[in-house]
């Protein structure tokens, strides 16, 4: 356990975060890989398939997350205020709703994949294996719900290293899975969907066994996993607004992948391949912005003021850092990246569209930095409706400029959208959360 509300704010963000960047290394490492192995051992049909399935599974992992980032910011707040029995009541009621939402998301899914990727305008000649890699897929939501809740619980008393070691074990397992089935074994795309929801499981499997072995002053008491309908409520007025929130980001995302599939499979592939880029720029950044959050929110609970805005500003610091870092490493190696993913005839035309968008992409990868930050902030203080309408805004202008811009100049549109969206959500949020921490500067004064 990690108690933020003493102690150099640098070294708190730096000791909370750097597992956070590690574990969601790990997780876009095996996420490219598999991609990769897909790619080069089934086919660019199989590539472009993922691609495809992968904006509709984030809307799911999202949401779940998102609910479980919420509630870990109130057992963040209950455990800075030293008040454990409301921290194991918040998880146990986090852990039975959110299960019974997961199970429901899976069966509603598996029903109705025909409608979705109807809606996404599937070409005809990958139709079949993307419906397959989707629904299978989709059994694994129960198993992330359960991982990412009992996680949020360990972050929130500041232990970010063991879901780090969880997510190390699952991620190798997953990719050892892939190299045997589909490099030796040759097997198609049902196996590459099944061997993500086995490392889905464990990863449950393990957090389950490791909270009640090692933590148990986190698992509830039998009077604890009574339901109680006051700590619902909170659990809710947290983690739908943050569940929201993260379920908007792909929603956005599957309008626009939509236009990338009325461009070709070649350009979905290359898509689905930058994007990986993409997701090594922003997800750490989002680790970085949950190690802001628990900061924070911790020093509320406390109700240590002067320190939010001290630990805020190393935060933003910590953010602009790897953004310039990422930004000039996908620059310099954008054509390696891309070739990974693919190999043989299409190769050249994937190479060449993926190159030119990341040759844009790569000036913005700044402005994420700054939006993860200040999004930490407001979540950090509570201020769920503020993280709402920044997502929004957002992806909506990303959404609307995609349109405009997607048919006319192909992807490389929809990087400069993307860039629009950052900026008009970081117009009104930057001014809005530094006229707050200089009232806290001059109260202090």
């Amino acid at each position: 356990m990690r108690d933020m509300t003493s102690g150099s704010p640098f070294s708190h963000l730096l000791n909370y975060a750097l597992p956070l960047l590690l574990a969601n290394w790990l997780q876009l490492a095996y996420n490219a890989i598999d991609s990769i192995i897909a790619g080069r051992f089934i086919g660019q049909n199989a590539l472009a398939a993922e691609g495809i399935a992968a904006p509709v599974m984030n809307l799911v992992i999202l949401s779940i997350s998102g609910l479980c980032i919420g509630a870990g910011v109130l057992m963040s707040e209950y455990f800075g205020a030293k008040k454990m029995p409301s921290l194991r009541k918040t998880i146990g009621v986090t852990l039975v709703s959110g299960i019974a939402i997961s199970l429901v998301i899976c069966f509603l899914g598996f029903v109705f994949s025909d409608v979705i990727l109807r809606f996404l305008e599937v070409p005809e000649d990958i139709y079949a294996i993307t419906k397959t890699y989707l629904r299978i897929t989709f059994l694994g939501a129960p198993f992330t719900f359960t991982y990412n809740a009992l996680a949020s619980a360990m972050k929130s008393v500041g232990d970010s290293k063991t879901p780090l070691r969880f997510l190390a074990f699952c991620s190798i397992l997953n990719a050892l899975l892939d190299l045997i089935l589909l490099g030796i074994f040759h097997k198609g795309i049902f196996t590459s969907a099944m061997t993500t929801v086995v490392s889905e499981a464990a990863s449950a499997i393990l957090a389950i066994s490791y909270m009640f072995r090692r933590t148990p002053e986190l698992v509830p008491s039998k009077d604890e996993w009574n339901f109680e309908s006051k700590i619902f409520s909170r659990v809710v007025s947290y983690g739908a607004p943050t569940a929201l929130q993260q379920a908007i980001q792909p929603i956005g995302k599957l309008l626009i992948q939509s236009q990338v599939n009325l461009l070709g499979v070649s350009s979905i592939a290359a898509f689905h391949a930058v994007t990986k880029a993409d997701d090594f720029a922003c997800i750490p950044e989002q680790g970085i912005s949950s190690a802001i959050s628990t900061y924070i929110a911790q020093n509320k609970g406390a109700d240590k003021k002067e320190r939010i805005r001290k630990g805020f500003f190393t935060g933003i610091a910590m953010e602009l850092s790897y953004g310039v870092f990422i930004a000039l490493t996908t620059l310099l190696l954008r054509k390696q990246i891309v070739s990974l993913f693919v190999s043989g005839e299409a190769a050249k035309d994937v190479i060449s569209i993926g190159s030119d968008y990341v040759s844009i992409m790569a000036f913005f990868y700044i402005l994420p930095a700054m939006t993860n930050g200040f999004q930490g902030y407001f979540r950090g203080m509570g201020r769920m409706k503020m993280t709402i309408l920044g997502t929004t805004s957002q992806i909506s202008f990303r959404a609307f400029f995609t349109y405009l811009l997607a048919p006319r100049i192909g992807i490389r549109g929809i990087a400069l959208a993307s860039a629009i969206g950052w900026c008009v959500m970081l117009s009104f949020e930057v001014p809005i959360a530094l006229h707050e921490l200089s009232k806290v500067k001059k109260k202090t004064l």
